[in-house]
């Protein structure tokens, strides 16, 4: 099969490498897309590398048929259209992938554009709602909420009831976050996004933050949090290390939490997927929930998927397709 490789130079190359066999519990994929991801970005410079005993080819979801089935796989049959959730081995024609990590492509949703869902939705869920404990009167603020996670979470927290603030980097973009369901959406070019925060807020701050910037905005997130907040790091695109003031959490009695999904146990990742495929897909159907597809392009363009993601311009997923 043809599958996009990194070379000793970092950069990347249409190859062609040996199809992948799927094992007990496995289900082959023919991939109709690939969604790219920052993950993916981290992984080609060296920094991010797979876990053990994982494809080392990039790309942590996709979408298209089932084209075999390992052995003791049931619940699944050849030809059903799926979007999966993978540890790696995404760029590429064929891939395998735990049965537990599959979910049905819903009938409002095209097989290509449910590639940008799998990473996406089950990431955003299980930071905002099982992490973050997110209920139906609080609120949240999304950082980066023209993002791959960012558009798929404000969707969610809408969906669920919450009050949605969200950054994005222009009125444009901050904008298209409103039409998404935030309630306030802050061009972090323009001002202060703590300050904002604290005239949308009345002064009391959020009671969930989904950060994706890191140490770099950490001194800001624990000001913006309401006592009882939680905030929720799942990246760290301004920096791993910064500085904690702890009697400022202590006095808020906030707590924060940090995490990645890639590197879960599979029992962890397929009790996300099923909750997912339980309490998320059916806004699918009834149009609480849509993908947001920014670019469609060629898998021999991976190189310039991922200058597009790596740019900041791009407002939800890129995907890739064989």
């Amino acid at each position: 099969m043809r599958a996009i490789t990194i070379t000793d130079d970092h950069d990347l190359e249409l190859s062609d490498v040996p199809d992948p066999r799927p094992g007990p519990g496995e289900v082959l994929v023919k991939v109709a897309a690939a969604g790219v991801n920052r993950a993916d970005i981290l992984q080609r410079a060296g920094h991010y590398p797979p876990p053990p005993g994982t494809s080392d080819l990039m790309g942590l979801e996709v979408s298209g048929t089932v084209a075999g089935l390992g052995d003791g796989v049931t619940g699944w049959q050849v030809g059903d259209e799926v979007a999966a959730l993978l540890a790696g081995g995404g760029y590429a024609e064929l891939v395998t992938a735990p049965a537990t990590q599959l979910l049905p492509v819903p009938s409002s949703v095209s097989l290509v554009d449910a590639a940008a869902l799998p990473e996406a939705a089950c990431t955003a869920w299980a930071n905002l709602i099982h992490s973050g404990r997110l209920g139906a009167v609080e609120t949240v603020l999304v950082h980066g909420g023209s993002g791959g996670v960012g558009s798929v979470a404000i969707q969610l927290a809408a969906a669920v009831g919450a009050r949605v603030l969200t950054t994005a980097g222009g009125p444009e973009r901050a904008a298209r976050c409103r039409e998404l369901g935030a309630d306030v959406a802050i061009d972090y070019r323009a001002g202060d996004v703590a300050r904002a925060v604290r005239d949308a807020t009345d002064g009391r701050g959020v009671d969930v933050i989904l950060d994706v910037l890191g140490a770099g905005a950490l001194t800001d997130n624990v000001a913006m949090l309401a006592t009882g907040g939680r905030l929720v790091v799942i990246g760290t695109q301004k920096g791993r290390k910064g500085e904690l003031d702890l009697g400022r959490l202590m006095t808020k009695r906030a707590s924060i939490h940090a995490s990645t999904l890639r590197a879960r146990p599979l029992a962890e990742k397929a009790a996300v997927v099923a909750d997912v495929r339980a309490r998320v897909w059916p806004m699918l159907d009834d149009g609480r929930l849509r993908p947001v597809v920014a670019e469609r392009l060629p898998l021999a363009d991976a190189a310039r998927a991922h200058e597009l993601l790596d740019s900041g311009t791009v407002f939800g997923k890129v995907l890739l397709l064989p």
